[in-house]
């Protein structure tokens, strides 16, 4: 480390993004070990990324077309690598009396470079987003399970057969889960998680991507057209573009949790220069597999392509790959929905610890002892939180089952907030960039152009939900 890094560390006391967890690696100082790497932090992200929205992709192919699709796909990616790239040198902020100090989240980040009155707002929306998308990860396991009996269903009785299943049990099942791996303290603690669910997403991906080639070859033509899906009206055409829109921003941006992600890497080298190998790595690998699910999904199926591509039945045989990518798909989301749950469980549980410092139920943490496994750590705080946080989670999503319009809606509501102004504007602050200069006018186009994206694809999303929740 630095000399700032050295002069931080002695005077000001480190604020961990869950102060109640006991120290798992102190280090000589009393600090906690950072040991994140360039490969655990793009574990991170691809568990983030890569998840329910990838298998929409194909469907938002359908609705833009043969040259449309590709090329927004790509712009998002390249809009996603520009804000990863400015969030990266906001984890450090210059302090005149303690030298260089690092931002543990995305709300410190946004407190420290634009004050009090921006940290509500940015708040509100990262709360909704994390919120939202734990909400979505849970209707994705649910019709990924129900998946998985329906696949058995008809190999056995046959394509023909109804074969109809609900997603009340299911959303239950996964939440009971959840229950339990919500109790993992936070980021420093899931590495193994985010590992796991990073294998779990390249495999249903590529089952998705192999599944849609073979089907292509045996079809002996590619299917759809430039123009995408035809409708019956034009308004129908712009509703069904807008959320396509909405879905493609749902499956890229990570913003939200980067900074988090930033905070477990050891140093030196600069956290900023690992983030942004991490990130521009991490990118790569998540638009390929886009790429190739969406095109290759849209050209296996055309006008008929599924808004769920493993789950919407194009695929019927073999029914034990399908049942196999749907199961690794729920893996996935196990992980997925905690990487975005433990800021939400951080912000709460630290104000608590904040304002009732002398509190037991807050503050102790008592060791159960198990016996062939280690002692298990509980505090009563983060166990009723937590479990009531799951409970409101799974409850919302059974009012509200609908796959691709929920995606659409919070890729559209969160996107140009929190993956663009937010890290825009702190940039400018970090960097001291003038108004009216060229990089100051080339920046705030950049954003303006994202927020009349966003604008449509939310239009779009919220017609899309009000028609599927009357129909």
């Amino acid at each position: 480390m630095g000399e700032g890094e050295d002069e931080y560390q002695q005077q000001t006391p480190l604020l961990t993004n869950l102060p109640l967890q006991l120290p798992p690696s102190p280090s000589s100082d009393g600090h906690y070990k950072r040991t994140g790497t360039t490969w655990t932090a793009t574990a991170h992200i691809i568990t983030g990324v890569i998840g329910s929205g990838v298998l929409s992709l194909a469907w938002s192919t359908a609705q833009l077309g043969w040259i449309a699709a590709p090329v927004v796909i790509l712009i998002f990616a390249g809009i996603t690598n520009v804000s990863a790239f400015l969030l990266c040198d906001c984890y450090r902020s210059p302090q005149p009396e303690t030298g260089l100090i690092r931002h543990r989240s995305y709300m410190e980040a946004v407190k420290f470079n634009l004050g009090r009155n921006s940290i509500w707002v940015c708040g509100l929306f990262q709360q909704i987003s994390l919120y939202g998308t734990a909400v979505a990860y849970t209707i994705t396991s649910a019709i990924s399970m129900r998946a998985i009996q329906k696949s058995n269903c008809y190999h056995k009785e046959g394509h023909q057969a109804t074969c109809a299943y609900g997603d009340t049990f299911y959303m239950l099942l996964f939440g009971a889960v959840q229950i339990v791996c919500s109790q993992i303290p936070d980021f420093r603690n899931m590495e193994w998680l985010s590992m796991l669910a990073s294998i779990m997403s390249f495999s249903y991906a590529s089952i998705g991507f192999a599944l849609g080639f073979a089907k292509v070859i045996g079809n002996g033509r590619v299917k759809g057209s430039i123009s995408g899906v035809h409708t019956a009206t034009t308004a129908q055409k712009v509703w069904k573009v807008s959320q396509a829109l909405g879905d493609i921003a749902f499956a890229y941006p990570y913003s939200i949790i980067l900074i988090e992600i930033q905070d477990t890497l050891k140093s030196p080298p600069p956290e900023n220069q690992t983030m942004k190998k991490a990130s521009m790595t991490a990118i790569l690998i998540t638009t390929f597999f886009y790429l190739c699910c969406g095109c290759f999904g849209y050209a296996a199926f055309g006008d008929q392509t599924p808004g769920n591509l493993l789950t919407g039945f194009g695929f019927y045989e073999p029914y034990w790959l399908i049942d196999f990518a749907n199961a690794c798909i729920v893996v996935h989301l196990m992980g997925g929905y905690q990487v975005y749950s433990q800021p939400v469980f951080a912000v709460v549980e630290k104000w608590c610890a904040e304002r009732f410092p002398n509190n037991g139920f807050v503050n102790n943490s008592y060791t159960i002892k198990i016996p062939l496994l280690p002692g298990l750590t509980i505090n009563l705080l983060r166990l009723c939180f937590r479990t009531c946080y799951v409970l409101s989670t799974t409850g919302l999503a059974m009012l509200f089952p609908y796959f691709n319009e929920v995606l659409g809606l919070l890729g559209a509501l969160n996107f140009w907030p929190l993956t663009i102004y937010f890290p825009v504007q702190m940039y400018f602050v970090q960097r001291k960039i003038a108004p009216w200069t060229r990089s100051w006018i080339i920046l705030q186009a950049f954003s303006i152009f994202c927020l009349l994206v966003s604008l449509v694809a939310l239009v779009g999303s919220v017609e899309g939900l009000i028609t599927a929740k009357l129909s």
